[in-house]
């Protein structure tokens, strides 16, 4: 996930190899502030382009939007991996035709849906994000009170690592990605480090070792995730989040010192796409589905070996009562 986020939602989900990415996307990662999709300018042609971010969650709706488009409404898609902000940039100017999964960045909604009005709010697509500390349930289940986060000082030196020296490790993943985690440690007074792991995947494969091994960690994680299916975790409680803590940390990231919200995820258009009457664009409004449909389609791809393609189909195929109610009506 950059799942670049801001207060109001900080990123979900998880990043796989490079090569199921390229097999995902037309291109690699690319600025498209600077480079236009090469479909874009075949006028007349049934072609859409999807931003794709870089957590498997957001993957798996690229996936299976790209599946049905193509398979159903004789679509070519054409999808791109870039980060969260200039993928705003580039949806606002038409570079790109829809972000299907953004976890919440009030100042971008405010400049092009409110101000500018190049983009427009598609709705939610069904599945709510929560980013938050995880302990695995294995130290949690013998030690419960590392389920709060008062009593992590007394359980830092067991989370060491030679990244942390002599404080505890708070394992995150991107350094890319916008996280509270510096300012919470900081504020709440707490004797840990932020390590990242340098990426989503290499975050899961961290995750994976600590569990094999059963030692305790502590990582910033979130939902919807297909990893909890293979590492069952248990959230640790931080001060309950507060619109006045939220509103606090928009003047002063460095001040936040409570939880992280919780954000039901939203689709964005580009307004000229919106506004086109395409059967792609009445698509892509009604493309809404369930955490556990987005996590089965993740875990094929993530965990299963399958391209995103194959892990689509095999979706598609089985949840036709899910994905007909999208199709627009002839």
């Amino acid at each position: 996930m950059s799942r670049t986020r801001t207060l109001t939602k900080i990123a979900g989900t998880s990043v796989v190899t490079g090569a199921v990415l390229l097999s995902l996307t037309s291109c690699g990662k690319a600025d498209m502030t600077k480079q236009a999709s090469p479909f874009a300018a075949a006028k007349g042609s049934k072609s859409v382009t999807l931003s794709v971010q870089t957590w498997v969650g957001a993957q798996s709706n690229v996936a299976v939007a790209k599946y049905l488009l193509e398979s159903k409404l004789g679509y070519h898609v054409d999808t791109v991996q870039v980060d969260e902000i200039p993928a705003w940039d580039a949806l606002s100017q038409g570079r790109v035709d829809a972000i299907l999964e953004d976890w919440g960045h009030p100042d971008q909604e405010q400049r092009y849906v409110k101000d500018k009005k190049t983009i427009t709010a598609g709705g939610g697509n069904g599945v709510t994000g929560h980013i938050g500390w995880y302990v695995p349930k294995y130290w949690a289940d013998k030690h419960p009170e590392v389920t709060n986060w008062k009593n992590l000082n007394k359980v830092a030196s067991q989370l060491r690592t030679s990244e942390s020296g002599n404080k505890g490790q708070l394992m995150d993943g991107s350094p890319s990605y916008v996280t509270n985690d510096k300012a919470l440690v900081k504020n709440l007074k707490l004797n840990y480090e932020v390590v990242f792991a340098g990426s989503e995947a290499a975050q899961i494969t961290q995750i994976q070792q600590f569990a094999k091994q059963k030692k305790p960690f502590l990582t910033y994680w979130y939902e919807p995730q297909w990893l909890f299916n293979q590492v069952p975790m248990e959230e640790v409680k931080l001060p309950k989040y507060t619109d006045a803590c939220a509103e606090k940390g928009v003047k002063d990231p460095t001040s936040i010192d409570c939880a992280y919200p919780t954000t039901p995820l939203q689709k964005f258009f580009n307004t000229d796409f919106a506004k086109s009457g395409s059967s792609a664009a009445a698509f892509l409004k009604h493309f809404s589905w369930s955490k556990d449909d987005q996590n089965e389609v993740s875990e094929m791809i993530a965990s299963g070996g399958l391209s995103a393609d194959e892990a689509a189909k095999r979706w598609v195929d089985k949840h036709p009562d899910v994905w007909k109610k999208w199709l627009p009506k002839r």
